[in-house]
């Protein structure tokens, strides 16, 4: 005989999947419950990354290493350095890993959700997970371009500075700028397709524009106020100071960048979690 009972224990578990009642709104529980797959899908975008090259990750240290020996070759007699400056093959390679860590945050995290259509269109999972995963993907290979920095540090007899230590609070800025724009973009580039191409464009632009192959100091102070908007400036400016722990803070830049970088990473957040629920429906 079939009891209420069993007929309760028998039935199927039923799981409503539902847009969030406020675009402010994270979602930290659903972040929480999904955060193995966060690891998994950042170990993905590596091995991917390097899927059948020679050199593999080295790559991550080759990329940066050969824009900075041609800058240093081309221009490191020709830009002015101040003597409390880093040797300018360490200035530029400095300058050249936090900008790779940026333009590979940006490009990656615009790709994620329109990379990931298989895992989009068919099953649940908290989208925030794809572009954070290529974010940290590309950590991965920040952590590891750092190691010909100390070999440079080594070959020019560089002793650290104690200030040393604040140098990986400098990447905040560039992560908080490169994800909240990355959230902008990915989000964009489910509906309008063009953006990748766009995308291509700004980081382009947005290289000359940021202080990688000259000092801040060389762009005309009636044009630094404006210049210093672009997040990337406080942020090496900060993290090179940090390596030399010479001359005077660049409080003003530095403050200026978290702030970019806050405002970009709220309103990316809203916007991606205000069209998230129809990403699906473009895929």
């Amino acid at each position: 005989m079939i009891t209420p009972n069993s007929q309760r224990a028998n039935a199927v578990a039923t799981t409503f999947i539902r847009s969030s009642v406020s675009s402010w709104s994270l979602g930290w529980a659903d972040l929480k419950r999904h955060r193995e797959l966060l690891y998994f899908l950042t170990w993905r975008d590596i091995k991917v990354r390097y899927k059948q090259t020679v050199l593999g990750v080295a790559w991550s240290i080759l990329q940066p290493l050969a824009v900075a020996l041609a800058l240093a070759a081309f221009l490191g007699r020709v830009i002015p350095m101040t003597s409390s400056d880093l040797p300018y093959p360490v200035f530029a390679y400095a300058g050249m890993v936090l900008w790779q860590l940026f333009a590979q945050s940006l490009t990656e995290a615009s790709n994620s959700i329109v990379g990931n259509e298989q895992l989009v269109s068919k099953i649940y999972f908290p989208r925030l997970l794809a572009p954070l995963s290529a974010v940290a993907a590309s950590l991965v290979d920040f952590a590891v371009s750092l190691l010909v920095l100390v070999l440079y540090f080594i070959y020019f007899r560089i002793t650290p500075s104690v200030t040393v230590v604040l140098s990986p609070l400098f990447v905040l800025p560039v992560i908080l700028s490169s994800l909240g724009t990355g959230l902008w973009l990915s989000a964009l580039n489910v509906r309008f397709r063009d953006v990748r191409f766009i995308v291509n464009f700004l980081v382009q632009f947005w290289f000359f524009a940021t202080p990688v192959a000259y000092p801040t100091q060389a762009v005309p102070s009636r044009w630094r106020a404006l210049y210093e908007l672009n997040p990337m400036v406080g942020a090496l400016d900060g993290f090179r100071w940090a390596l030399r722990g010479e001359g005077p803070f660049p409080a003003r830049s530095v403050a200026v960048a978290v702030f970019i970088g806050l405002v970009s990473l709220i309103t990316g957040l809203y916007y991606f979690r205000r069209t998230e629920d129809t990403f699906a429906d473009f895929i």
